[in-house]
């Protein structure tokens, strides 16, 4: 969802069918594979924002209300038009990389409450942070709003995977994880790019990925595993 509060939705060419008279995309195809991953056991989240596109908040009760529109469209909610039919989603990600910093602690609690209402369901909140700490966008809302799991982009930045160690900081966020974020509980991704052109900088091969994720597991329990920007350009850790 590149688009919001004005909802605008980017799955390449995974979908590009939209509802009639709209211009919201209507994507039963991806429905249906939603459907046969949760079947497998797998997470299925929406990721919002990203590095172009129109978004953002002006104020906390747009936010708000905007985690309404977003509960009926994408999960057990109601809605005229749902892009993924009854496909139910597991969660969200905050990809915020423009468009200011204004709402998104508001949209989070709201958001939260409507999956409080649905207790027999495991949702989550993620979001994918640039690695300088703290994030120039999410960084008080990484203080004041729960996280389940944060997507640290390790690249394209000065501490980048190809910084490491001297200045590859994931420190700085175990630390954060355990000492500022209010899920303490919170677990830390490795974030590194699927191939050289997948980033401007921070690709490293399978090996030296795997030899850093071992040293970082060994000393920082915060860690959850290593995220992978993205399926279209994997051959990093295969």
């Amino acid at each position: 969802m590149n688009g919001f509060p004005n909802i605008i939705l980017n799955f390449a060419n995974a979908c590009e069918t939209t509802f009639e008279g709209s211009s919201l995309l209507h994507c039963p195809n991806i429905a249906a594979d939603i459907k046969y991953c949760q079947s497998q056991g797998k997470v299925v989240i929406l990721s919002m924002g990203g590095a172009a596109g129109s978004y953002g908040f002006s104020s906390d009760s747009q936010a708000s209300q905007f985690a309404d529109t977003t509960w009926n469209m994408f999960f057990k909610g109601t809605a005229a038009q749902r892009p993924f039919d009854d496909a139910v989603l597991d969660g969200i990600d905050l990809d915020i990389e423009g468009g200011g910093t204004s709402g998104y602690t508001a949209f989070i609690s709201q958001l939260r409450s409507h999956f409080a209402s649905d207790p027999g369901r495991q949702y989550y909140i993620a979001a994918a942070p640039q690695c300088p700490f703290p994030d120039a966008y999410l960084g008080s809302t990484l203080n004041s709003g729960w996280f389940d799991m944060v997507y640290v982009q390790f690249y394209n930045n000065y501490c980048g995977l190809n910084a490491y160690p001297t200045w590859f900081n994931f420190a700085d966020w175990d630390n954060w994880a355990k000492t500022q974020s209010i899920n303490k509980n919170v677990k830390v991704y490795i974030g590194a790019p699927g191939s050289p052109s997948a980033a401007s900088s921070g690709y490293i091969d399978g090996s030296t990925l795997s030899t850093i994720f071992n040293a970082v597991r060994s000393k920082y329990t915060s860690l959850g595993g290593i995220m992978t920007w993205d399926h279209a350009y994997y051959n990093a850790v295969s």
